[in-house]
């Protein structure tokens, strides 16, 4: 059996290390992205030291060879967070190679058991809590920053509910990435396919449109 953190053998985990943005009594989310890098079915399964304040879904799922899968980590509302942001809590993400064509709810309950006679991967990812007027990672428009930054540190409701929904894009945007990405992955296996040519142009429309909102919403946005 393998232990890493953010890869083995079978499969990448990315990033590997799951940053949450807090406000208090709001949930947090955090997206992973877990790719096979096999030619082979592999399950996986996500577990966590604190599992009843995170929600996982999937958490279990077989991904197809050269194939990806897209997890969304939610953290649940909370009334207030360790004022030095320190977080101890774990992921551990398992791994296994299974016959092709394999139902996650057909397969065996003991087949992430490591003493079942597989052989199951782990990957260990730690959990980061960073404050909310943190500046979001990979941002590369200097623009989007500084509304961010603006709208992080007023105290306006109107304001306040921009940055909601300036969030809401954020999110959105990052959700169409990832699946643009596991698209390019899919691309070759579609060549001359028109309908999922079509899809992949939505899918990148989209983005686009997305894009176009953040920026405008940038030149927008009232300074403070």
């Amino acid at each position: 059996m393998a232990v890493s953190r953010g890869h083995s053998t079978l499969i990448s985990v990315h990033p590997d290390e799951l940053k949450f943005k807090l406000e208090p009594e709001k949930q947090a989310y955090c997206d992973l992205k877990v790719v096979n890098n096999t030619e082979h079915h592999v399950a996986f399964k996500v577990k966590t030291t604190s599992p009843k304040k995170y929600f996982v879904r999937p958490n279990t799922s077989v991904i197809q060879p050269w194939d990806a899968c897209f997890i969304r980590v939610t953290l649940q509302a909370q009334q207030e967070y360790h004022p030095d942001m320190q977080c101890r809590d774990k992921f551990l993400l398992q791994s296994t190679v299974v016959p092709p064509h394999s139902d996650i709810d057909e397969l065996s309950p003991d087949i992430f058991n490591k003493d079942s006679g597989k052989v199951v991967e782990e990957c260990k990812l730690k959990v980061a809590y960073v404050s909310a007027s943190t500046p979001l990672e990979n941002q590369e428009d200097s623009g989007l920053m500084s509304a961010q930054q603006s709208l992080d540190g007023s105290s306006d409701p109107a304001l306040q509910l921009l940055k909601e929904e300036r969030d809401t894009a954020f999110r959105q945007l990052h959700q169409l990435q990832l699946e643009l990405d596991m698209m390019k992955r899919r691309r070759h296996h579609h060549k001359g396919d028109p309908g999922f040519s079509a899809k992949f142009a939505l899918l990148v429309t989209l983005i686009g449109v997305t894009v176009g909102f953040l920026l405008n919403f940038t030149l927008t946005s009232p300074s403070t």
